[in-house]
């Protein structure tokens, strides 16, 4: 049997034919498009003659090949059947009405129907069996096409204009066409070419052999971070309300697929490749991915270039679009339009309502006087600026509102407009010629379905998702007002350059509006984060840096600093870069604004390493307050916060400590002792403690950080998980790891529910969970764990990061620890060359990682490239934090292994000696490193002979690690077997 089908079809032709052949049938299949020149009864005859039936495949898309009317198909069938009787018969695939003619073929209906009676009537009407053959029962086929997900999501209305593109929907198809481990696709093509719509048309010809189809658009990080975690209540996946919790609950959910494992994901728009790769799902399942940008190809997956519509393609689309064009005039408009979907759909949209020739139409689109032609993109034909004046004052003349709408939705980013945003305005915050479309739902729905027919707009669903188009729904989606409208980018620009100055200047007012009334107002809690993700994108297009508005400017305030919290470092500081030039001269470098802007701008600098731009910024600040005001002045203090954390960053922690001591002090003299800006300056002053070795001070600080904001805080508060980790790591740095190990356990687990996976804070306290069971003697089940925290942290933050640098430091010694040993120097020198270029040859951090260095040198063998190493670093580190710091302690026993593993035990003793003095006082007797560093001093008076000294030593020594560690800790059991110790160098969180 010849199966007969439109390519939109090619799902039901399959599935026709996969029934047929578990019958015995054989079939094969024809993609019919006949040439709309060619009469269709000739068409007919012509379709390959064999003994066996032809089997049409009724659709509205077959029955309007061509374009073709009902009354040719009438006279075609009545012909063609007349000679062939027998030959042709039909099914149906379309709920309108057929040609009368198709009555001779008894069409067998498909559709409404679930799939067991779908094929149940094909069989009858065909006359075939029901069983199957025994040898043909097996196996499993296409999944009958009218049945849909269980879960479907954000996809658009299917086009029912779609044309071609059947070698790209193919290749697709094939190359998704694999199960069990992900499978990406990306359609790549510039704007307008139709990428958006072949993805949409894939899901609907191909949707029905998935569980879930989840679409979610990816031009913006945030955005698409927030429509997965929407995913997580529709899944039925068990969490909290928080959206880190609901993120990682679902990226978890499709990586072992479970629920579904034949799941679906269309990431839309991802045009930044490096801020959303990261993002996508692993798992069983497919993705399909559309961008503008060809660097996916970097990444796992296919690229398929989408090219502009062929010749062919463009003409059929046109005739179909505008049924009115001959083929000549749809291939004249073809090439002035140079074949781009986008301006093919809106050209022709306006020319079916238009009555004017379409030969004065091109005339009109070949003029290219200058004073007609717009610079949009040199990737768009001249003729686009021609008709987009044509198409805008027919807006103009039939809808005025429309033109409204669509230059107000100009003021928010290309792509979702948030439109709710707008209807949510009170009545006196919109202009009069706005409050009647805004406030009336007949004339909103009116202007958009204007907007929706001349292919400007597009509807999604609410909070940009959009499920399966209901029974008997509203044609023009928008009479609720809520949903938001999909806007493309080249539309997007046309329409805001082609604006007159006096809209221009009333319509951005609006926008701005919008957004600051769309303010949470408490960017500190991560419940809020997905509304701050919805507004951040669109504060460029409604250039709120040029607003004097005191609104504005803490809207803009409230997102850096959900920028800062929510980890979007980068998108933070190129927002804060253009603040600070335009603020500073919209307001003058001494504003109050500027000094807030500093604050945010110093955090976000601060947090990817650059502490020289930070201490610039607030030491300006301090500076200013201080003159002004004095150091009793809030805006000081916070100002002077701010410059200690850098100071710590760059290695002056004396001068950060008596500086955190200062505002600390003021602080609460001036708020009270339990403000939260105190609490910020104690929890400050316990990191200058901590990195000055001060452990015991800075544990007691920590303490009653912790205790207070769990009494004052909701439950879950970042804040006070933060205070967790600090507790967890100075209970580690004591040596209590246990202790350690089980409160930072259980902060993990809330971490990861309450901010999610990827969120640098529950990156740090991963990172620590992980050094805890390490040094509690769990080093095999630790590797694990720093290895998928350092992959995590290089996805998101990049390799470059202070927190990814610091990961990737104890990922090191870790792999040298565990006999890695090539690949543990290999992480050595490339962390040493970071932190040198970030912090400089003399900082303490890239000090004490030079030292890690030399001990993995020393482990393969090379004992004077290692010894020279670990000199030179207990040099420097006794010179950049004193001798008597831990860091200088555990630099000092290195000291002392490598001279004795070099031979030079004469040296090595009287540092050892001296060493267990110096760690004595900084560190107490029962401190594992003091102890390390006695039996370091043992085994170098065993050396001199010096038994009975050594044998005392010794023992003391193992007796304190077995009663600090247990008798079976990986170190007592190495220093019972008299395993030379050492000490490896961990930067802390500054």
């Amino acid at each position: 049997m010849l199966i007969v089908f439109a390519g939109f079809d090619r799902v039901w032709a399959s599935w026709i034919g996969d029934r047929l052949e578990r019958r015995g049938v054989r079939v094969t299949h024809l993609r019919w498009n006949p040439p709309p020149e060619t009469p269709l009864a000739e068409a007919l005859r012509e379709l390959p003659s064999s003994r066996g039936r032809i089997l049409l495949v009724l659709s509205d898309a077959f029955l309007q090949l061509g374009p073709r009317g009902h009354d040719e198909w009438n006279s075609a069938l009545r012909e063609v059947t007349a000679d062939r009787s027998g030959r042709f018969t039909a099914v149906s695939v379309t709920g309108s009405a057929l040609p009368t003619a198709t009555s001779v073929l008894a069409p067998v209906e498909l559709i409404r129907l679930n799939a067991v009676d779908a094929e149940r009537r094909l069989l009858l009407g065909l006359g075939l069996p029901r069983d199957y053959p025994p040898d043909r029962a097996a196996g499993r086929g296409p999944r009958y096409p009218a049945g849909v997900p269980e879960v479907r999501g954000g996809v658009p209305r299917r086009n029912v204009r779609f044309t071609g593109r059947e070698e790209l929907l193919d290749r697709t198809r094939r190359l998704l066409a694999e199960w069990g481990e992900t499978v990406r696709v990306v359609l790549v093509g510039m704007s307008g070419v139709g990428k958006t719509q072949l993805a949409a048309e894939y899901v609907h010809r191909f949707g029905s052999d998935y569980d879930l189809v989840w679409w979610v658009s990816a031009d913006r990080r945030s955005i698409l971070r927030q429509q997965l975690a929407d995913l997580a209540p529709v899944l039925g996946l068990a969490t909290g309300a928080e959206y880190g919790e609901r993120l990682r609950a679902v990226r978890d959910a499709l990586r072992r697929g479970a629920p579904y494992a034949r799941w679906l994901l269309i990431l839309d728009g991802a045009d930044d490749v490096e801020a959303v790769a990261d993002l996508v799902p692993t798992g069983p399942g497919h993705v399909l991915i559309t961008s503008r940008h060809p660097d996916w190809d970097r990444h796992p997956g296919v690229v398929v270039e989408v090219p502009a519509y062929t010749r062919d393609e463009s003409v059929d689309f046109l005739r179909r679009r505008a049924p009115r064009l001959t083929h000549a005039e749809a291939d004249q408009l073809a090439a002035l339009l140079a074949d781009l979907p986008l301006l093919l759909d809106q050209t022709a949209g306006w020319l079916n309502e238009s009555r004017m020739p379409v030969e004065a139409y091109t005339e009109l689109l070949r003029d290219d006087r200058a004073e007609d032609a717009v610079s949009v993109s040199a990737d768009f034909p001249t003729a686009f600026r021609t008709a987009w004046a044509i198409l805008l004052n027919t807006l103009r003349e039939t809808v005025p509102e429309a033109v409204d709408l669509l230059r107000l939705c100009t003021f928010f980013a290309p792509g979702a407009i948030p439109v709710r945003l707008i209807r949510d305005l009170p009545p006196d915050a919109l202009p009069d010629r706005l409050r009647p479309l805004v406030e009336d739902s007949e004339r909103w729905a009116r202007a958009v379905g204007r907007l929706r027919e001349f292919a400007v707009v597009r509807a999604v669903g609410d909070d940009g998702r959009e499920g399966p188009d209901p029974a008997g729904a509203v044609e023009l989606p928008g009479t609720t007002g809520g949903e938001p409208l999909y806007l493309h980018r080249m539309v997007h620009q046309i329409a805001h350059r082609d604006m007159p100055p006096e809209d221009h200047r009333e319509f951005i007012e609006v926008a701005r509006r919008a957004l600051t009334l769309a303010d949470p107002g408490n960017p500190a809690d991560s419940r809020l984060w997905p509304r701050y993700a919805e507004i951040t994108p669109h504060l460029k297009w409604a250039d709120v840096l040029r607003s004097t508005d005191l609104p504005i400017h803490t809207l803009v305030l409230n997102c850096l600093r959900y920028m800062y919290l929510s980890g979007e470092y980068g998108s933070g500081i190129r927002l804060a870069e253009r603040a600070m030039a335009g603020w500073r001269e919209l307001l003058g470098p001494t504003h109050p604004r500027i000094w807030d802007l500093s604050h945010h701008y110093g955090n976000l600098l601060r947090a990817i390493g650059d502490y020289h731009g930070s201490e610039a910024l607030d030491r300006a600040a301090s500076e200013y307050w201080r003159a002004e005001h004095g150091v009793r002045n809030l805006e000081y203090l916070r100002a002077a916060g701010g410059l200690a954390a850098d100071l710590r960053g760059l290695g002056r922690y004396q001068d950060a400590l008596e500086l955190s001591r200062h505002t600390l002090g003021l602080y609460a003299s001036l708020v009270g002792e339990e403000d939260a800006r105190t609490l910020t300056a104690q929890n400050n002053l316990g990191v200058s403690l901590r990195l000055l070795g001060r452990y015991e001070e800075a544990l007691e600080v920590d303490r009653r950080t912790l205790a207070i904001r769990s009494r004052q805080l909701p439950p879950r508060h970042s804040w006070t998980l933060y205070s967790e980790i600090n507790q967890a790591i100075d209970r580690r740095l004591l040596g209590r790891y246990r202790e350690a190990e089980a409160i930072q356990e259980l902060s993990v687990r809330t971490h990861r529910q309450v901010l999610g996976a990827d969120n640098p804070q529950t990156l740090r306290a991963e990172h620590n969970l992980a050094l805890c069971r390490y040094h509690a003697g769990d080093r095999a089940g630790a590797r694990p764990l720093f290895g998928e925290v350092l992959a995590r942290c290089e996805r998101v933050l990049g390799e470059e990061d202070p927190l990814t640098t610091m990961i990737a430091t104890s990922c090191a010694w870790v792999e040298r620890e565990l006999g890695d040993l090539d690949r543990a120097l290999t992480r050595h020198e490339e962390v040493e060359r970071r932190y040198s270029a970030m912090l400089g040859p003399a900082h303490p951090f890239t000090v004490g990682v030079r030292g890690n260095k030399g001990l993995t040198l020393l482990a393969l063998g090379e004992r004077d490239a290692g010894r020279e190493e670990i000199e030179r670093t207990y040099t420097g580190m006794c010179e950049a934090v004193g001798a008597g710091h831990p860091w200088a302690v555990g630099c000092a026993l290195n000291t002392a292994a490598a001279r004795t593993r070099t031979g030079d035990h004469e040296s090595a003793a009287p540092l050892s000696r001296d060493t267990v003095d110096r760690a004595l006082r900084a560190l107490g007797r029962e401190h594992p490193l003091t102890l390390l560093c006695q039996v370091g001093l043992a085994g170098d008076l065993r050396a001199l002979r010096r038994i009975e000294e050594a044998g005392r030593t010794e023992e003391e020594a193992l007796n304190g690690l077995a009663a600090t560690l247990g008798a079976r800790h990986p170190v007592t059991a190495g220093a019972r077997q008299r395993v030379r110790p050492h000490w490896d160098f961990e930067p802390l969180i500054i």
